[in-house]
């Protein structure tokens, strides 16, 4: 499974991105997919994430509220709606899946998101 994300970029704070993550090659419907982010000199964390069916999503507490996680199985998808950001929002977001039940094993490139005070 290859993961390729795009979307990132500069914006202002309040400001919204959408980050997207193409899925290809060995691609299954029943992935959980996620969105991590690292910030620099911190640890990778997991923001959100979401089963196959849609359901099940996860978001990390500091982003609740501000960012959605949603997938579109037919195109192989899975989107991060970023609103209202904030300057400690700024890092590079990795998506990844699941592929061993509770291992992320797959995982795409980073696309850095910065976001000005």
């Amino acid at each position: 499974v290859q993961l390729q994300a795009s979307g990132g970029g500069l914006v202002h704070t309040g400001g919204s991105l959408r980050l997207s993550c193409a899925a290809s090659g060995r691609t299954k419907n029943n992935y959980r997919m996620g969105w991590f982010r690292q910030a620099p000199g911190k640890e990778r964390e997991l923001v959100a994430a979401i089963n196959w069916s849609g359901g099940g999503t996860y978001a990390t507490d500091s982003v609740k509220g501000r960012f959605t996680i949603s997938r579109d199985n037919a195109k192989n998808m899975v989107y991060l709606q970023m609103n209202s950001l904030k300057p400690e929002d700024t890092a590079v977001y990795y998506c990844a899946a699941v592929g061993t039940p509770g291992r992320w094993d797959y995982w795409g490139q980073g696309t850095q998101v910065t976001v000005s005070s």
